[in-house]
């Protein structure tokens, strides 16, 4: 099991709004595709700089579904936040393997 993690630093002025496109339009049209699931959003409390951070974590069975739903989907709702937030928002992705 995977989990693909995508941290966003946030402007404080939009960080409201930013929570609400996560919650009521991203992780809804993401979780409607099987590729990606599990989703939990997550304020990062450490490394307090101007701004805020969250990170959404979403499990992915392993890195050629993840790479199909990127190229079909990820980058299509990328394009979305960057015309609605432009550069108030900054993401990161990162790739984790769950080690049981």
């Amino acid at each position: 099991m995977l989990i693909y993690n995508t941290t966003y630093h946030v402007d404080d002025e939009i960080h409201e709004n930013f929570v609400i496109w996560l919650k009521e339009y991203y992780m809804q049209e993401v979780a409607k595709d099987a590729a990606l699931h599990s989703p939990r959003l997550l304020k990062v409390l450490s490394h307090r700089e101007e701004g805020t951070t969250y990170s959404l974590q979403w499990e992915v069975e392993n890195s050629t579904v993840l790479h199909r739903w990127h190229s079909q989907n990820g980058a299509k709702y990328n394009d979305e936040m960057l015309r609605i937030f432009g550069s108030k928002v900054v993401g990161f992705p990162t790739l984790m393997e769950v080690i049981e």
